[in-house]
């Protein structure tokens, strides 16, 4: 069983940046597809970006392109998303998702077997 654990949410300006980090714990492995969710209460979910921590692969959604930069570090095998450019609309709850599964990069499917609780970004 793969435990995720985010940190490094919280408030930001708008135009400011914040970088959230996603450590796993329990039995790790060492490819994964990884991925950060956001949701806002009463939307549906979205998924911003995924990494295959194999080849460094990465996908991000429209909404954050050219913002936001998905990064997994090997060493430590440490999910990271840095967010710059932040507008009020990217403010979240944002989740770190995992996939044994590589195909799950290729796809913007949301069904991911394992998830963080979630750290929340606000950015007024």
């Amino acid at each position: 069983h793969v435990q995720l654990v985010e940190s490094g949410g919280g408030s930001a300006q708008a135009g400011g940046s914040l970088r959230l980090s996603c450590a796993p714990s329990g039995t790790v492995y060492r490819q994964y597809c990884m991925a950060w969710v956001r949701q806002v209460p009463g939307k549906e979910r979205e998924g911003v970006a995924r990494i295959y921590t194999h080849n460094a692969g990465t996908s991000y959604a429209n909404s954050v392109k050219g913002r936001f930069t998905i990064s997994h570090d090997n060493a430590n095998n440490t999910l990271y998303l840095q967010m710059n450019s932040l507008s009020p609309e990217d403010t979240a709850m944002y989740y770190c998702a995992a996939d044994l599964q590589w195909a799950m990069c290729l796809s913007d499917k949301l069904d991911f077997p394992f998830w963080g609780e979630g750290t929340q970004v606000t950015v007024s």
